[in-house]
This record gives structure tokens, C-alpha cells and sequence, in this order.
């Protein structure tokens, strides 16, 4: 069973990275690795103010930590994070193993039957 928070968490994640502007913010930091706030808004066509928004939902969703070097906002991606994207899938795809071998099992008794 899963832990609330960790359902909470799991949901921000979710959120998070449902926005095509953020998943892109993401990528970016992967790539390219900590970058200043400006330098992500000078890839996008909106308001430094709107990426600073995309910036603070991935920020409380734990996907992203600022670090501050003298005056520079810096932006890096955390994945452990993600990992909690990663058990989750993990449990969907166990389930879907069990039912195709079930599935599995029954296609072969009903083909064993008709030899």
C-alpha cells in the first residue's frame, strides 16, 4: 500500500511535469545541466515572470533546486524525484505481467483442450 505522502508526492510529480513548458525546463537542466533563470526564459517565447511560475511549481514539486551564487539564481535538476515515477510504473507494469500470464495460462489450457 502506498503512503500518503508519498502519493502526495507522486502527484506533484505528475502535475509538475504534465505542462509541456516544464517537462521542456526539465530536459534543458538534464542536458545542459544548472542554468541561471534568465538563460532558461531566453528559450522561450513568454515572460520571464511566467517561466519564473514554471520554475516554482517544479521547485515544490522537488524537480528542480535553486541555488544562489552571488547574485545569480541558478536552476538544477533533481532525479531522485523521479524515482517515485519509476516504483509507480514498476507496480503497473508487475500487475500487467500477472494478468498476461493469467491470460497466458488460459490461452494454453484452451489450446491443450482442443488437441
Amino acid at each position: 500500500m502506498v503512503e500518503r505522502n508519498e502519493t502526495t508526492a507522486l502527484d506533484a510529480i505528475l502535475k509538475a511535469a504534465s505542462d509541456p513548458t516544464r517537462r521542456t525546463i526539465l530536459t534543458l537542466l538534464a542536458q545542459e545541466g544548472p542554468l541561471r533563470v534568465t538563460d532558461i526564459h531566453a528559450r522561450f517565447d513568454m515572460s520571464l515572470n511566467s517561466v519564473s511560475k514554471h520554475i516554482k511549481v517544479l521547485e515544490a514539486a522537488g524537480l528542480v533546486k535553486r541555488r544562489t551564487e552571488w547574485r545569480e539564481h541558478l536552476i538544477e535538476v533533481q532525479m531522485t524525484p523521479l524515482s517515485a515515477v519509476d516504483e509507480w510504473f514498476a507496480s503497473l507494469r508487475s500487475i500487467w505481467a500477472l494478468r498476461l500470464e493469467a491470460l497466458d495460462h488460459i490461452m494454453t489450457k484452451g489450446a491443450a483442450k482442443d488437441d
